[in-house]
């Protein structure tokens, strides 16, 4: 009996990642994209050549408009995005995102009978973002548990986050084993249409040194060659 599930995506090197690890546990693959807003939006056609390239059963892109209650810097363009760290929980923080897509990917899972849900949420490099935390992680699992007419039934939802404790480097490190094209994702808050990144923001940043600690080339696609 195949096992299904709902895989979050967005183009980027965590997703891409958590996607490859769920099709070598033997899930049959559902990916799940947003466009929600975002600045960044060459991420999405990232996403689709990923879930192309790993012969996912099915790919959606769900439209919502998250810049219409805006207080980031990936769906507000009055808000710069940083290019320095800074402390606290970081501009690019885009409130209830996690929240949000998780509950999708949840209404999504019961549809198709999927009992487990990938997210690639890290809590080593991002731990300024408040839903990339492993206690809110197993919150939103026990909630879905309860929430749900499959729950409630027995059918009991995992949601997996393979990557919570580990480094960008740790990260790359796995996915290069499992064969993962880093050369097609998307990791820059600011990337143009082509997918060219900036080379100076956070993600840009932390996507460079995993590469170093990976000991490996940086196959990204800089804008001016950072």
């Amino acid at each position: 009996m195949t096992k299904k599930a709902v895989i979050l995506v967005s183009g980027g090197l965590d997703s891409s990642t958590v996607l490859a690890m769920a099709k070598q546990q033997g899930f049959d693959c559902y990916t799940l994209s947003f466009d929600y807003g975002q600045r960044h939006r060459s991420e999405l056609f990232a996403a689709a050549k990923v879930s192309e390239a790993m012969q996912v059963e099915a790919h959606k892109v769900v439209s919502l408009d998250l810049g219409t209650i805006g207080g980031s810097a990936l769906t507000d363009t009055n808000i710069d995005v940083p290019e320095y760290e800074t402390s606290g929980i970081p501009v690019t923080y885009v409130p209830a995102r996690n929240t949000v897509f998780l509950s999708i990917a949840l209404g999504w899972a019961e549809v198709l009978g999927a009992n487990d849900i990938f997210v690639g949420v890290n809590a080593v490099d991002y731990s300024g973002y408040p839903d990339c935390r492993p206690d809110y992680i197993n919150a939103f699992e026990q909630m879905a548990n309860l929430a749900t007419k499959a729950g409630v039934e027995g059918n009991k939802l995992t949601v997996h986050a393979p990557l919570i404790d580990m480094t960008k480097g740790q990260i790359i490190q796995a996915g290069i084993k499992i064969g993962v094209d880093y050369s097609v994702t998307v990791s820059c808050y600011q990337a143009d249409e082509q997918g060219a990144a900036c080379g100076v923001c956070d993600s840009c940043r932390l996507r460079k040194q995993g590469f170093i600690d990976a000991g490996l080339k940086d196959p990204t696609r800089y804008k001016n060659s950072a």
